[in-house]
């Protein structure tokens, strides 16, 4: 076989894997989901500003706080560090 393939082999044994819970000796980290609508509240944000503020659209926020979308991937990382800790998140992003 070409060294493509067997790349292309390895790769695809390393991602049935992770999604079959990991290597051995492995630990997956997955973040918790986040009541959008209410983190927002929480932090006294109109869905504007906590989107401008976090670098989220707008139509973004909308539809997770509707429930027709669910946070996923870094943005879900994201929302769970705002959700611990604001000040932080809004520290870090000023200019």
């Amino acid at each position: 076989m070409s060294k493509a393939f067997e790349s292309i082999k390895k790769g695809l044994k390393e991602a049935i894997a992770h999604a079959e819970g990991g290597a051995p000796g492995t630990r997956i980290h997955r973040p918790r989901p986040v009541d959008v609508k209410a983190l927002r509240s929480k932090i006294g944000m109109t869905q504007e500003q906590f989107a401008a503020r976090f670098g989220f659209s707008t139509a973004t926020l909308r539809h997770w706080e509707r429930g027709d979308r669910v946070p996923h991937g870094p943005a879900l990382v994201l929302l769970n560090v705002i959700e611990h800790n604001p000040k932080a998140v809004i520290d870090a992003l000023m200019p």
